[in-house]
Order: C-alpha cells, then structure tokens, then sequence
C-alpha cells in the first residue's frame, strides 16, 4: 500500500491509498474554498447515561445530488470535487460536513457542574472513504485486490486517529442505498473517531466483564465456539473468519463477521487474516444482493445494507473482540423492516425472519 497525504483547499487532511508504490498525487485543488466550520457539541442524556451529538450545521449538507455533480468523483472535465485527482483508487478525507470535529471546542464551552446538563464539544474526526473513482459501482464490485487496499485503509485510519489525545474509539462503517438513509449515491463510508466510549459498547464491554467473572472465559471467544460447533446459523467458515447470524438477531438479515482468533481491532489483525478478509466479505455481500432478485430486463439489485467493524475503545475494553456486523433493514421483496413503536420507543427489537431461515437463505444464495 502506497499512502499519500494532502490538504484541501480549505485546510481539511485528504489521503490517496495505492496499490503501486511510488504512485504521484500532486494535485492541488483549485476550489474557492472557506474554511469549514463546526458547531458540534456532545450532551450527556442524564436518564440514559448516554452522549448524544448535536450538530445543527450538517442541515446544509449536500442532499442527493446529480450524478453530474457527484463531489465524491475525481475532477473530471472542467469540475473539481473533493478530489482533486482526476483518478484514484481508494482515497479519505475529512467530512466537510462533520458530525464530530477537532476545532469544535473553539466554538463550545463545556458545562460540567450541572449533572442534568452536562454538555461538551463535539470533539472528534468524520472521514469519507471513498471505495472507486466509478459513480455507479458499490463495494461488491470491487475484485479481491481492491477490497484489501480498503481494508489497508481502514487499519492505517484506525491506528492514525486512535494517536489522537481526543479520540476514544475509532468506527468504521458503510451505508448504501436510499432506504437506508444515504444522501451521496457514489460508493463510499464514513470512519467516526468519538470522543466518548458509545453505549452499545459499553453495555457489551459489560456483558463480556460479566462472562469472565461468572465462567472464568471470555466472551466472544465462547460465542464463536458455539456458533463453529452448530452450523445452523453459519454462513460462511474460513481458516481465518467465520461468519454467522446471530442467535439473537435483530434484522430480518443480519450477518457477525469474526476473526477465529480474537484481537482488540484492525491494526492487531495479521497477514493470514487480511489476505483471506477481502474474498469471504466480498461473497457475503454479493450473496445479500442475490437475496431479493432484481426483475427480469431490470437494473441489477442492490440490497440497502449497513456494515460496521466493531473495535475496542482506545483504553479499555480487554474482553472485546473485533468483528464486523453487516445487515439490511429489507425483510422481503418490496418490504422494509421499519423501526416502529417498540423498537423506536423501547429498543426491543421484533425480527421478521428466524435466524435460522436467514442463514439457510444467505447459504443458498452462494454463486453458481
């Protein structure tokens, strides 16, 4: 992997990712930019005990543009976008619209001393992956050899933005589709460096401290054993990852991937695991696509799915495991599992399909 770090026109970090060493990226941008601010700010709920992010600014964020005027393309023909570069490979950059930003606390001032109003800056890091220069591809289109260059990409982001003092956790994720709620149809991801643990690890680094106290074993490691031993809820089973669907799943189709050899995050991941990552994570998201055939003369179907790694915190978190969790909020063809009243209102989640029947269905939608 060749890296190559530059600045946009307004200050933000973009970085070129290629497979061929010695690879020149020596574009300027020539946009008019101003520098992008943040208004972001973290307030803790005090019922809840979770931090939530409010950012008013991201209302003016670029909203289902033309494929004309995609900024996620190389500049191209006279139009410059976020990439300065009239080609690439695999490229980041800072979200001009951020979540989450390291010049936050120049805008916010925290308030500690009133526990119903504990507010913060919203200090932290939003990234855009950008998976191909082709406005029409999607992350299952990609052969073997560019799925590892984004895996590579994700690892050198994990490791850069945990060096920060600010960051507690390091999120990588991708949404496609409409339904799902994506605003930029070009096939990308976002990575979010938190300033804070989020809940829902939190709540699992309690359950796996709770594990060790009451077994005397960990966790994750118990999970897979058992999932490796009963294949009914097994998808895909390699010498390095395993993928199943979770005995308690809450999506209509909802896949865990895991390394058989638990680590912390991606930059603990050795060469075995990453060599044989790209292959199986690429089956497992053509086989979603293959669930609910397109109609005959129709466009290819593409299932709207969300796919994020789950790492540990930076400090913290020994009983983790890292793993991938992949779903789609579609239950059937046409159909979309909604989050209603006791999902919404209580997060007590209602599946449409048995776990057992999603596995056996995503089984069957191998490539003949």
């Amino acid at each position: 992997m060749h890296k190559t770090a530059t600045k946009l026109a307004d200050g933000r970090e973009l970085v070129y990712y290629d497979q061929e060493s010695g690879t020149v990226r020596d574009t300027v941008d020539e946009r008019p930019l101003e520098a992008a601010a943040s208004l972001s700010e973290t307030r803790l709920d005090p019922v809840l005990g979770e931090w939530v992010t409010v950012a008013a600014h991201r209302q003016q964020r670029t909203y289902h543009p033309p494929a004309g005027e995609c900024p996620l393309c190389p500049s191209r023909d006279g139009r410059l976008s976020e990439v300065p570069a009239a080609d690439y490979q695999v490229v980041v950059f800072e979200n001009r619209f951020p979540s989450l930003a390291l010049n936050s606390a120049a805008h916010v001032t925290a308030r500690e001393d009133d526990p119903l109003r504990t507010l913060r800056p919203g200090t932290g890091r939003c990234e855009v992956v950008c998976f191909a220069p082709d406005h029409d591809a999607s992350f299952a289109d990609l052969d073997e050899a560019k799925a590892r260059l984004v895996l590579d990409a994700w690892t050198d982001r994990t490791a850069e933005l945990s060096a920060l003092p600010e960051i507690r956790q390091v999120y990588c994720f991708e949404n496609r589709g409409e339904e799902i709620g994506v605003t930029l149809a070009h096939p990308h991801g976002q990575i979010y460096a938190f300033p804070f643990v989020p809940s829902r690890t939190t709540r699992m680094i309690r359950r796996a401290e709770a594990h060790r106290a009451d077994t005397g074993r960990n966790l994750f490691e118990d999970l897979l054993a058992a999932e490796r031993a009963a294949p009914e809820r097994l998808v895909l089973r390699g010498e390095h990852w395993t993928a199943f669907v979770p005995f308690a799943a809450r999506w209509p189709y909802e896949v865990h991937l895991y390394p058989n050899r638990r680590v912390r995050d991606l930059t603990e991941l050795k060469e075995a695991e990453r060599a044989e990552f790209p292959g199986l994570y690429l089956d497992l998201l053509r086989r979603f696509d293959r669930l609910f055939p397109a109609p005959a003369g129709s466009a290819p179907n593409r299932t709207p799915y969300i796919s994020g790694w789950h790492q540990a915190p930076k400090d913290g978190g020994d009983e983790l495991a890292l793993h991938l969790e992949l779903f789609t909020i579609r239950r059937a063809p046409g159909k979309l599992k909604y989050l209603a009243g006791v999902e919404s209102g209580l997060d007590a989640f209602v599946t449409d399909v048995s776990p057992e029947a999603a596995a056996q269905r995503l089984r069957d939608a191998a490539a003949h």
